[in-house]
C-alpha cells in the first residue's frame, strides 16, 4: 500500500483525512503529531489513543518545542518581532515548524505522499504546501478538506457513516496553544467589531497584586528569572508564562493581512512573548548604537512578515539570522519589570555594556566629553549642506 504521512493535531478536520485517506483512497495512514510546546502529556496520550482509533497504521508524537525555539523564536525575539506592532507571531511560526517535522519524517518514513487538514480559506495551507514542496518535491499533497470544500456538517455524517461517532458539540471558541502564545478565534473575531469576553481566553485572571520579575539575558537569550537559571530558554519562557499568564498580560485581537489576500482577525494570548520581547528591546535600547537599532527594526520587519508568509526556507532568511545573531553581542544584563492585571511596564536594566553610562555625561544635565566651543563647530558643520542649499535657493529667488 502507499504510505501517506497525515499531520494529526485530533480534531474534526484531521480526523475526517485519517479515515478517508484509509477507506477511500486505500493509504496506509501514518499519523504524525508534532508539539511545539502546546499539549501536555495526557493530552498527546489522548490523541495517539483517537489516531488508532481511527484505524491509522501508525502514529508517532514529536518533540519539536527546543527545535522551533532554536530555529525560530530566538530570532524572534532578536528581532523584537510583533506583527503590525502587536503579535508575536503565535500560530505562524508554530506552523513553520509543524510544517518542517511533517516534511523529515514523511523522507524518513518512505512516504508517497504527505496530508494535511487545511481549508482553503486560511494562511495554513500555503505553510505548509510550500514547505513541503520545496523540502519534499516528490511526495503528493492531499488536503481534502479543501479540495472537497467540506463544511464541518459533513465531516460529521461522513465520520457517522463509517462507523465512527464524532461528538457535534462545538466548542464556542477555536484555541490553539504553542510555547509562543495561545490563539482564540469566536464569533467577535469574525467582524470588525468586538472584544473576546473573558470566558474566551484560556487562561483565567486569578492575580491582583502587582509582581516584580527581574528577567536575565545572555547575548540576547533569556536564561534566568528572579535569579534562577534555566536550563534552555524554553523552560524560562514556560516559567514566565505561568507566572505572568494569570495576571491577564498579553491578550489583544490581531488584525492583519493573511497570504491570501484577505483581513483577518484572531485573539491571542501570549503573556511571556510580549514581556520577553518588550524586555528585551528595553535592554537593546540601552546597550546597541542608533546605526544598529535602526537597521535591526527595518530587517527584523521584514524577517517577521516574510516568516508569516511561509517563507522561512529563503535563504535570505539565514542571511538576516546572522545579522540578528551578530547584534546580540552584548545583548546582556538584567531587565526589571511589574507585572499587574492586564499591564505590565518595564521600570529600567542593569548590564556592564550599558552605554547610558554617567562617566560620559548626563542627559541634559552635565557633559564630561566635549566643550561649548566643540558644539559650536560641530553643528556648523553638521548643518552646513542645508545651510548652502536655503542659501542657493534664496539667492536664485532673488535673481529671478
Amino acid at each position: 500500500m502507499k504510505k501517506v504521512v497525515l499531520a494529526f493535531s485530533g480534531g474534526l478536520d484531521t480526523s475526517y483525512c485519517a479515515v478517508y485517506l484509509s477507506r477511500d483512497l486505500g493509504y496506509e495512514v501514518h499519523t504524525l503529531t508534532v508539539n511545539t510546546g502546546g499539549f501536555s502529556p495526557a493530552e498527546l496520550k489522548e490523541i495517539e489513543a483517537r489516531a488508532l482509533r481511527l484505524g491509522v497504521a501508525s502514529h508517532r508524537s514529536v518533540d519539536e518545542t527546543r527545535n522551533y525555539y532554536d530555529q525560530v523564536i530566538r530570532y524572534l525575539i532578536y528581532g523584537n518581532v510583533l506583527k503590525n506592532s502587536t503579535y508575536p507571531l503565535s500560530v505562524s511560526a508554530e506552523r513553520m515548524s509543524q510544517a518542517l517535522a511533517v516534511a523529515r519524517y514523511a523522507r524518513e518514513l518512505g512516504a508517497t505522499a504527505v496530508a494535511h487538514g487545511s481549508t482553503g480559506a486560511g494562511n495554513d495551507q500555503v505553510r505548509f504546501d510550500m514547505t513541503l514542496q520545496i523540502l519534499a518535491p516528490g511526495l503528493e499533497i492531499i488536503t481534502p478538506i479543501r479540495d472537497k470544500r467540506l463544511s464541518r456538517e459533513e465531516e460529521i455524517a461522513y465520520l457517522k457513516a463509517k462507523g465512527i461517532e464524532y461528538n457535534a458539540a462545538k466548542a464556542a471558541y477555536s484555541i490553539n496553544k504553542g510555547l509562543w502564545g495561545t490563539s482564540v478565534g469566536g464569533r467577535e473575531t469574525l467582524k470588525s467589531m468586538g472584544m473576546l469576553p473573558e470566558e474566551a481566553w484560556p487562561t483565567p485572571i486569578t492575580k491582583s497584586n502587582p509582581e516584580e520579575v527581574t528577567l536575565g539575558f545572555e547575548k540576547g537569550e533569556l536564561n534566568s528569572i528572579d535569579g534562577k537559571l534555566f536550563a534552555h530558554p524554553v523552560e524560562a519562557i514556560a516559567h514566565l508564562q505561568a507566572k505572568a499568564g494569570p495576571f491577564g498580560i498579553g491578550r489583544d485581537i490581531h488584525v492583519g493581512d493573511t497570504i491570501i489576500g484577505i483581513k483577518g482577525r484572531v485573539g491571542f494570548e501570549a503573556a511571556a512573548p510580549v514581556i520577553i520581547i518588550k524586555a528585551h528591546h528595553a535592554l537593546e535600547k540601552h546597550v546597541l548604537t542608533k546605526w544598529q537599532l535602526s537597521w535591526k527594526d527595518q530587517l527584523a520587519q521584514f524577517y517577521g512578515n516574510w516568516l508569516h508568509e511561509g517563507q522561512y526556507l529563503d535563504p535570505v532568511m539565514r542571511d538576516l539570522e546572522a545579522f540578528l545573531t551578530s547584534a546580540q553581542k552584548h545583548v546582556t544584563g538584567t531587565v526589571n519589570v511589574t507585572l499587574a492585571p492586564h499591564r505590565f511596564h518595564v521600570n529600567g536594566i542593569n548590564s556592564p555594556y550599558d552605554l547610558m553610562s554617567a562617566k560620559f555625561g548626563k542627559y541634559g544635565e552635565m557633559n564630561l566629553g566635549w566643550t561649548g566651543e566643540d558644539v559650536k563647530g560641530f553643528t556648523k558643520i553638521f548643518g552646513n549642506q542645508v545651510a548652502i542649499y536655503h542659501q542657493v535657493k534664496e539667492d536664485a529667488a532673488g535673481k529671478s
